[in-house]
């Protein structure tokens, strides 16, 4: 055994265990049961060198007992014994104890496999370690992918993708197999696949949409985790500056018309679409939604899911609602020309209407109904405002501290704001964001009102620059601004906005 003890690190204080990002190969030199025994956390390996974490770094047992275990040098490196504690609990469950419950299993199934086989228990546990750990970090996906070496796993937070564990390749078509028989989906059958499963957490019921496709080695996993909260949410709790909610609040009054959200896929715009019905008077108003897929339950609104096989479409839908007396009608996305047409026809006759559509900014949407065939007339005549927006990262409340940021992003906030400014709030990482800095998101947005001077812009064929003008000169507050202002506030970082927003000018 050889033990080092001169290192800088170990005079300089305690080892903020919140903000270090523990490596996987470390974590498999030393078993779970060490860790936890003498209350130490393998941290990395430098140079042939174990770094290890402990409360006292002059516990020669301890020491001694680790060294023989990974047959390393072994380096001690001071920390609080809480954090450790935390930090045992947080990584071997992401790691250790996943690849140890599939170490017991078998090599890989053949594809007539018994389900009943394929369904023992270290996968059972394994699989649930993975998704118990998922909701824990307050994933919304979970994406098992098979590389050329090994199963890759990772974890969306926040709208953002983070390695969580790396699996031997041998576990895939276990976990596959087991995650399609919980899905009730066709485990002999590698063709893309759709399934829905729900797990427990503490007596506490998760809702998973599941889809399958193989890739060049084996089969893919995607698991979207349904919060069930998701659809209590309402337009404050999503971010929206006072002015843009109170301007907004006022036009979900309108008797009818159409309200676009656009954005690109993870802009959010069904979480404000949702929001947005939550909002409404569903006592005195009747509301149809037509969605693809209905993955959220709302008390007092008719909801109907989408099926091309059934002939139930958008388009079809919207004509079949008008016969219903609507007052408010949801359309999940305006995609093609039929649906276009019809939520304009319903908004003409006099419903309010609710819908997204891809565009990249407000003015930018009104170009794309044209695209889909719609006459500029028919869209000066009906459509009431639109919003554009992106979600991005909000700044973990606590671990946030003042930190100089690159060049292009002082240069990108002063150009704005007028002000100069090198330090803004970021997240150092702890245990509340999973390490990530953030914690929650927050939407940054733009509402672009149509009023006399925008109808008569759109009737004349006006381009998006110059529609972007005249609503930016009717007092529009665009995107770019709007995060800008959050980051002055220190609900965001000017990296967030750089990398979600397209400067327009």
């Amino acid at each position: 055994m050889q033990m080092v003890s001169n290192r800088p690190e170990i005079n300089k204080g305690l080892t903020d265990l919140n903000t270090y990002q523990i490596k996987a190969d470390a974590l498999r030199l030393i078993p779970r049961s060490i860790a936890v025994k003498h209350n130490i956390i393998p941290m990395t390996i430098e140079d042939g060198t174990l770094v290890v974490a402990m409360e006292d770094i002059n516990n020669v047992a301890a020491l001694s007992e680790i060294a023989a275990v990974c047959k390393m040098r072994v380096v001690p490196v001071a920390a609080d014994a809480g954090q450790i504690r935390q930090a045992i609990d947080y990584n071997y469950r992401s790691f250790g104890e996943v690849e140890q419950e599939l170490n017991k299993v078998a090599p890989a199934p053949e594809p007539e496999r018994a389900a009943e086989d394929i369904s023992d228990a270290p996968v059972v546990r394994a699989l649930d370690l993975i998704m118990s750990e998922a909701v824990k970090v307050r994933a919304s996906d979970i994406h098992i992918e098979p590389q050329v070496d090994r199963l890759r796993v990772r974890y969306r937070i926040d709208g953002v993708l983070h390695e969580a564990m790396s699996l031997p390749l041998s576990s895939q078509a276990f976990l596959i197999s087991r995650i399609k028989i919980m899905a009730k989906m066709n485990i002999a059958d590698h063709r893309p696949q759709d399934g829905q499963l729900t797990f427990k957490i503490k007596n506490k019921d998760i809702d998973v949409r599941v889809a399958t496709i193989n890739t060049l080695y084996g089969e893919m996993g995607s698991l979207r985790i349904l919060d069930k909260t998701f659809a209590a949410r309402t337009l404050p709790e999503l971010g929206f500056s006072n002015n843009t909610l109170e301007q907004y609040q006022k036009i979900l009054k309108s008797p009818l018309g159409l309200i676009l959200v656009c954005g690109p896929t993870g802009s959010g715009k069904t979480t404000t679409l949702y929001a947005s019905l939550n909002g409404l008077d569903r006592k005195g108003r009747k509301v149809i939604t037509i969605e693809d897929p209905v993955e959220y339950r709302f008390p007092d609104i008719d909801q109907v899911q989408a099926n091309p096989k059934a002939n139930i479409t958008f388009a079809s839908a919207v004509r079949s609602f008008m016969r219903h007396d609507p007052d408010v009608i949801m359309i999940g996305e305006i995609r093609d020309a039929d649906t276009a047409s019809m939520a304009i026809q319903a908004a003409l006759t006099g419903q309010l209407v609710l819908s997204s559509v891809h565009a990249n900014d407000a003015a930018g949407s009104i170009l794309r109904l044209m695209d889909l065939g719609i006459g500029p007339f028919l869209i000066s005549a009906t459509l009431v405002c639109v919003i554009a927006q992106r979600m991005t990262r909000r700044v973990c409340p606590h671990c946030r501290q003042l930190t100089k940021a690159p060049i292009e992003a002082r240069e990108a906030y002063s150009n704005e704001m007028g002000e100069e400014r090198s330090e803004f709030y970021i997240g150092r990482g702890c245990n509340a964001c999973a390490r990530t800095g953030y914690l929650g998101r927050i939407a940054i947005s733009e509402i672009m009102v149509v009023n006399h001077d925008l109808r008569a812009a759109i009737l004349k064929g006006s381009s998006a620059e110059e529609i972007r003008a005249i609503a930016k000169k009717s007092g529009m507050v665009t995107m770019w601004r709007d995060g800008m202002v959050k980051v002055k506030a220190g609900m965001t970082t000017p990296s967030e906005v750089l990398r979600n927003i397209l400067y327009t000018g």
